[in-house]
């Protein structure tokens, strides 16, 4: 689906990787309901647009929240006429802790916001995009989504069930006008952790090795994944290479994942 003049909606836009995608399918022509729970960074956006905020709307929301987000589409509709495309990106990580020292309110708000708002945002919406005659839902797993990180268990389990229902989500709609792309993003140098609430974690001797991609270059991969219909995406060579190592030596990848990442987590 080539995104000129079509209007596409992004969760998490008021920063990082949904910023970055709202300025490019701006300067792609596209317009762009922009949707984030805090009011500060989404004006933020805003003011980086210059000419083509006249193509782009605010919408302060939790996407947890199910009836914000239910009334969202008619509130979009009725402001660009239509909808075309939902990017949902917004979401959040969990504090680099093992899972026997998470509690309850933790777990539940990393699976509210980034499994069931996905969920909550792609039942809301494919009813109207099933009436378009193309349509797009593009769904955020992560490099997480299909390969254990110890310290983000959760946030993996919430991601590998955002990849799944992706994939199913793309089988029922085969025979239909919308396309779905699942994103499977490595490293990208975003601000999840504060957005998440998360204070920064100990850096082990090997965690600068890996460079971590630009939310500008991430958004570029993930419209030119839209424009392709492609069914997933890596954004990062990161999360390319270890897809191919996961699925060749699983034991292999995750114990070396496990070994990077124990320099990070809180005891």
């Amino acid at each position: 689906m080539k995104v000129q003049d079509k209007v596409v909606v992004v969760t998490g836009a008021g920063s990082g990787i949904g910023r970055e995608l709202t300025i490019l399918l701006l300067s792609k022509g596209a317009k762009v309901a922009g949707v984030d729970l805090n009011p500060t960074t989404l004006e933020e956006t805003s003011s980086l647009l210059g000419p083509s905020s006249s193509r782009f709307q605010q919408f302060v929301m939790n996407v947890a929240d199910r009836s914000a987000v239910e009334a969202l589409p008619t509130e979009s509709i009725a402001h660009f006429g239509a909808v075309d495309c939902i990017v949902n990106n917004a979401g959040i990580i969990q504090p680099f802790t093992k899972l026997n020292d998470l509690d309850y309110t933790v777990i539940e708000r990393v699976f509210n916001v980034n499994l069931f708002g996905t969920l909550f945002m792609t039942k809301a919406f494919l009813p109207h995009l099933l009436q378009r005659p193309e349509a797009h839902i593009v769904n955020l797993s992560s490099m997480g989504g299909f390969l254990p990180v110890p310290g983000q268990t959760i946030y993996c389990a919430a991601k590998a069930a955002v990849k799944l229902m992706s994939e199913g989500l793309a089988s029922e709609l085969l025979e239909t006008s919308v396309h779905v792309t699942v994103v499977f993003p490595g490293a990208v140098a975003t601000n999840i952790r504060g957005n998440s609430g998360v204070e920064a974690a100990r850096k082990s001797e090997n965690s600068g090795k890996t460079k971590s991609l630009t939310p500008a270059k991430a958004a570029q991969i993930i419209i030119r994944g839209i424009e392709r219909n492609a069914p997933s995406v890596f954004a990062g060579r990161d999360s390319m290479i270890m897809d191919k190592l996961y699925r060749l030596f699983p034991h292999f990848a995750a114990h070396a994942i496990a070994k990077k990442m124990a320099g990070l987590l809180t005891t």
